[in-house]
């Protein structure tokens, strides 16, 4: 785990190859849990000792950071935690965004292979319905070309169609807030992908 870590972060990812410098913030709650964290401890010994120099990092406890998520957003770079505390920050992050429907997840070995996929659940509930946000989804491809594929111009071609259409007011309902919906143009799950598709 602590190797792929520094994989992603450091100059063989994608993200290293984009970035000459990386801003990490590492967070667990070693104050209180002291089992299963050593990784941790061991990966922020790594970047101390210089092994990673284009790394810069900071600690934070996971509450402080759930609280500075909404207070100053802006802050985090990328952070690194562990699945549990990772699951309920990603949650949180994404209604920064305005919708859980908005946010892209990527899970990544030591290589390039990678598992890709919105931060959602499947909606069972609304199933069939044609009212789901698909820019999740979307943007989760837009990683795999990145990440997997080192393809990273049609990456920012399919980024660019997702904030183009946002930009041009295009909205799902769950980026609606309530009674404003004169304000916006409503589309379905399916219009909503086509328009991105055209813009690509």
């Amino acid at each position: 785990m602590k190797k792929a870590i520094l994989t992603f972060l450091g100059r063989d990812s994608g993200f290293g190859r984009e970035n000459n410098s990386v801003y990490v913030e590492i967070d667990d709650k070693l104050v209180i849990i002291d089992c299963g964290f050593t990784v941790f401890e061991k990966l922020k010994e790594k970047i101390k000792l210089e092994e990673y120099k284009e790394i810069e990092y900071n600690d934070m406890y996971v509450d402080n950071a759930a609280m500075q998520l909404i207070a100053n957003p802006s802050q985090f770079g990328i952070i690194v935690t562990e699945n549990m505390f990772g699951d309920i920050l990603s949650d949180e992050a994404s209604m920064l965004t305005g919708s859980i429907g908005m946010s892209p997840s990527a899970s990544l070995s030591n290589n390039s292979i990678g598992m890709y996929e919105p931060i959602h659940g499947s909606a069972p509930d609304i199933a069939r319905k044609d009212i789901a946000n698909p820019i999740g989804a979307i943007l989760s491809l837009a990683m795999m070309f990145r990440y997997s594929f080192n393809l990273f111009e049609e990456a920012e071609d399919i980024e660019n169609a997702v904030n183009k259409t946002i930009e041009e007011n295009y909205r799902t309902i769950d980026l609606i807030p309530k009674n404003m919906e004169l304000s916006y143009k409503k589309v379905g799950c399916s219009e909503m992908g086509d328009i991105i598709m055209s813009k690509i």
